[in-house]
């Protein structure tokens, strides 16, 4: 694994995507360790603990984040993630993963600073070894 990756965070509600990309991931050894969280609230909710440990080890490198999910949905989670983002000392890049097509949705995400960039489902093995290698 030439970048190391220790871990990498997948907000999803999709079970069977989530484990896809989890294996994948495992098999291809691109990531120590996986965090899954099955919408935004929960992330939030593990980042902003995170943040009151004196090191932030446990925030991983890389997120996966889905805009459609239930409870908190992708938009909101962004929405409040850029408002603590300043205070994670570990550098962060966020891919926002979605199987809309929707130019808007791609326009806006985009035009979000905290986002890397806009992926659109399914994800290719080709667009992981891109990120994570």
């Amino acid at each position: 694994m030439p970048q190391n990756i220790e871990s990498v965070c997948i907000i999803d509600d999709d079970l069977i995507y989530i484990n896809l990309i989890s294996k994948i991931i495992e098999l291809k050894k691109l990531s120590e360790s996986v965090l899954v969280f099955n919408n935004g609230k929960e992330a939030l909710d593990f980042f902003l603990q995170s943040l009151q440990q004196e090191e932030n080890e446990e925030i991983p490198q890389i997120i996966f984040l889905d805009l459609n999910m239930p409870v908190m949905d992708g938009w909101e989670f962004l929405n409040a993630f850029s408002k603590i983002k300043d205070q994670i000392r570990k550098k962060i890049d966020l891919y926002v993963v979605s199987s809309s097509i929707d130019s808007r949705d791609i326009e806006r995400a985009k035009s979000i600073d905290i986002v890397s960039d806009y992926l659109t489902k399914p994800i290719t093995l080709d667009d992981f070894e891109r990120i994570l290698i």
